[in-house]
């Protein structure tokens, strides 16, 4: 694994995709620290980071676009096949490599609020607990493009694919608002989720029996509760919807609430797209 880490480290300042990706997260943080902070006289720096959240859905994609697919674009992943390593220690290395590159930014924004300390008073434990929401925040997305990665050999479709989910979890709360509190509704969207897991199944495993075997455990319980009582899919899948909302949960540090289950909802995201990253990259060892 340390090879990995090694090798992915150093081509992210290689191909200057890190320079480029951290020279956008200290312009953008800058930017937005002279507007909430130096113009408005306000030392909430928890704020910024509540606004520079907004543009992971951007930055994130684009550190990982070549994650997975640029492997599989130059037949490169054949290497990494050949190598003493299980493919989980493979997906980890790339991984953590990512992640470690996102935590050299986040170490040069945690400098910002040491500086703002010199015009007033910062709140020091709200804002470094924002922080670490901010980097756990960005392990998760990082985990999700990257899986989103390992589906394509084209790393313009994996940053599009990656930009558009990313756009998709922080409009989570807004779809709140506005989907049906209807028990059809709820019974109809539940049956979809069932349709796309299986989907992801069949393009992780080119087994259609697997896919339907998904679908049923899906579909079948579900119409057997809203057949039991379909009163109990009133409002459902909204509370559902809002439950797993990433940046809704970020939001929470922002607000001065260190979170806990926070914290263990982005570790379980990290630990669940690490697993169908091996599992997408364990495929096509044998595709």
């Amino acid at each position: 694994m340390t090879a990995v880490f090694r090798r992915e480290f150093k081509s992210y300042f290689i191909n200057m995709i890190g320079y480029i990706f951290l020279g956008a997260l200290f312009l953008s943080c800058g930017i937005l620290t002279t507007a909430e902070c130096l113009i408005s006289a306000s030392a909430m720096f928890e704020n910024v980071l509540g606004f520079e959240s907004i543009l992971l859905v951007l930055f994130i994609p684009i550190l990982t676009m070549r994650s997975m697919s640029d492997d599989r674009r130059a037949r490169t992943d054949q290497l990494l096949y050949s190598m003493p390593l299980n493919m989980t220690s493979i997906v980890l290395g790339k991984y953590f490599a990512m992640t470690a590159v996102f935590g050299i930014g986040c170490l040069g924004i945690a400098v910002i609020p040491l500086l703002l300390s010199s015009f007033g008073t910062v709140s020091f434990g709200t804002v470094y607990a924002t922080l670490f929401g901010f980097f756990l925040l960005g392990c998760a997305l990082i985990a999700i493009c990257m899986f989103l990665s390992s589906l394509t050999e084209s790393q313009v479709i994996a940053a599009v694919l990656g930009i558009g989910i990313s756009a998709a979890l922080y409009a989570m709360s807004l779809l709140v608002s506005i989907i049906p509190t209807d028990a059809m509704v709820s019974f109809i969207a539940f049956l979809v989720v069932a349709a796309l897991l299986a989907l992801i199944v069949y393009l992780l495993s080119k087994s259609p029996l697997l896919a339907l075997g998904t679908a049923a455990l899906g579909v079948i319980p579900t119409c057997v509760f809203y057949i039991i009582d379909a009163e109990k899919f009133e409002g459902l899948f909204p509370k559902v919807v809002d439950y797993l909302a990433i940046f809704d949960r970020f939001y929470n540090f922002v607000y001065g609430v260190f979170d806990l289950t926070a914290v263990v909802y982005f570790i379980s995201a990290v630990v669940f797209f690490v697993f169908l990253s091996v599992q997408s990259f364990d495929h096509r060892r044998w595709a």
